[in-house]
């Protein structure tokens, strides 16, 4: 059974107090279906490039074993391109130039071999473009996690809340969280968000780490603290990868396994902040992905006596 990531694979120009970038590869299917690939060896994307997209790219996600027969190539047409600079505090940033290219009239279409589809990551997109990859599905996958963004609160409300009516799992981030639901308290804006449909809901909190809510339970999953942080673009979607892959790689979905599923996601997402674009992600080990994992188990692990 196949995991299915469904999202933007684009080019992104990014500067950051460390440095600046001229265009590079970025996108939330690129970032997430590589995060998956280090444990889940069946990943499949859907996405849209212009002819413009390196073929050198595109080995490199067959090199993870990421099966690209979902990506559109259009000729004569540019890929989505984003240009951003990054404050120093690095959690706000202001985008210089978005450019939709062959993302416009995006039609996410689903191969015969992608329908054994077990697992889908619903990628930041339209909340429509998200509802289609659903429904072109012939058999609703067994966990569905879906990432969004304040800007389709902003303009597409009503289709957001249909399209979080038909997932799992949601992962925003705290000022999402706050906007979504209309609660300031992060527990009370949870229940709010949960009662609109998922299980699940995960919240992004940067460098101060993430909150798992199920029914009423809570877990509180820590952030690695980093002497540098060079690049945070993608590090959402790239958390979001390696948490679904590791879901797809225990087979067994529940609230303990979740937590699991957070702490790597986590240990993937802070590999991603070390360098720009996907330079760090695309290059990892077993063993390093095993001893950042354990770092953040030492984080919270601890005995009390009484």
């Amino acid at each position: 059974m196949s995991l299915l990531v469904i999202g933007t694979v684009a080019f992104d120009a990014i500067e950051t107090p460390f440095g600046k970038t001229d265009k590079i590869v970025g996108g939330a299917a690129t970032y997430a279906s590589l995060a998956a690939s280090y444990f889940y060896n069946d990943v499949k994307i859907v996405a849209v490039v212009g002819d413009d997209f390196p073929q050198s790219e595109i080995a490199d996600f067959k090199q993870h074993h990421i099966n690209t027969e979902g990506l559109q190539i259009k000729k004569g047409e540019k890929s989505f391109f984003w240009s951003g600079r990054y404050h120093n505090d690095m959690n706000s940033r202001d985008t210089l130039a978005t450019e939709l290219n062959v993302l416009a009239d995006f039609d996410p279409i689903i191969p015969e071999s992608y329908q054994d589809c077990e697992y889908l990551m619903l990628g930041n997109l339209t909340p429509q473009v998200q509802q289609t990859v659903i429904k072109r599905l012939k058999n609703r996958p067994k966990l569905v996690v879906m990432d969004t963004m304040n800007f389709w609160m902003d303009i597409a409300m009503d289709d957001l809340i249909e399209t979080i009516k038909m997932v799992d799992v949601l992962t925003i981030n705290d000022a999402e969280a706050r906007q979504l639901s209309g609660e300031y308290s992060l527990v009370k804006a949870a229940r709010k968000i949960l009662e609109m449909g998922p299980k699940y809901l995960i919240i992004k909190k940067g460098e101060h780490g993430a909150l798992l809510f199920h029914e009423d339970k809570v877990f509180s999953a820590p952030a690695l603290p980093l002497a540098e942080v060079f690049d945070p673009t993608g590090a959402g979607d790239t958390f979001a990868g390696g948490f679904i892959g590791y879901l797809a790689k225990v087979g067994t979905i529940n609230f303990n396994n979740m937590k699991n599923a957070i702490i790597f996601g986590s240990a993937l997402a802070s590999f991603c902040v070390e360098k720009f674009g996907t330079e760090k992600i695309k290059n990892l080990t077993q063993e390093e992905v095993s001893e950042r994992v354990q770092q953040f188990i030492s984080l919270a692990q601890f005995e009390i006596t009484l």
